[in-house]
């Protein structure tokens, strides 16, 4: 008994040992989900633990970067992040924990977007704001919390974009083809509606 007793204090010493090395070595233990490995930073930053509610997530790969634009730097003290039980994928443990993710902002107040973007995005959607003028977006794709927020922010990101994104202006020539592609389409449509009429006029004849 004592023998045992012996070995399990020492190997809880080892374990110890082992978990200061690697703190003073610099080494964190993160989950394969952590914010920061599903959002990458970009620009060679680390992305803050939105718990701590002072950070700004932000992030495309470099492959990325120089195909798309600046991404969007969504400071994390500004929303209202929230999570509750999903009805998503989980099976049972859908039912005890709290995975899926809710994102709010004001979206009047919120001066990190600019402010013609935002009335853009208020016109766009409606559906998704409060009377207190929040605009809310939530995810309960996956079955990790931290996952769900990712997309959460990635959400925000598109509407930014959408809202940013000018109307392509449509030549002339495009215009006419246009219009010429319509017009062809609705006497196609009024030569099928005649020759369908003409085929019941002649079944009526027969039957009298």
């Amino acid at each position: 008994m004592a023998a045992r007793a012996l070995r399990g204090s020492w190997g809880l010493r080892l374990l110890a040992a082992r978990f200061s090395q690697r703190a003073a070595a610099g080494t964190e233990f993160r989950s394969a989900y952590s914010l920061d490995k599903l959002y990458p930073p970009r620009d060679g930053g680390t992305a803050s633990d939105p718990a701590s509610g002072n950070g700004i997530v932000s992030g495309w790969d470099c492959a990325e970067e120089e195909a798309k634009p600046a991404a969007l730097s969504i400071p994390m003290d500004r929303l209202t992040v929230s999570y509750s039980r999903s009805s998503g994928p989980g099976g049972q443990n859908v039912n005890k924990v709290n995975t899926k993710a809710e994102v709010r902002f004001h979206l009047a107040s919120a001066d990190w977007i600019p402010e013609a973007v935002r009335e853009k995005m208020a016109s766009m959607h409606r559906n998704k704001i409060n009377r207190a003028g929040e605009l809310i977006v939530n995810s309960e794709e996956s079955r990790y919390q931290m996952r769900n927020l990712a997309i959460c922010l990635e959400k925000i990101r598109v509407m930014v974009t959408e809202a940013t994104e000018k109307p392509k202006v449509v030549s002339k020539e495009t215009a006419q083809q246009l219009v010429a592609r319509v017009e062809k389409m609705n006497r196609e449509r009024l030569r099928q509606k005649k020759i369908h009429s003409n085929i019941k006029q002649s079944r009526k004849a027969d039957f009298d």
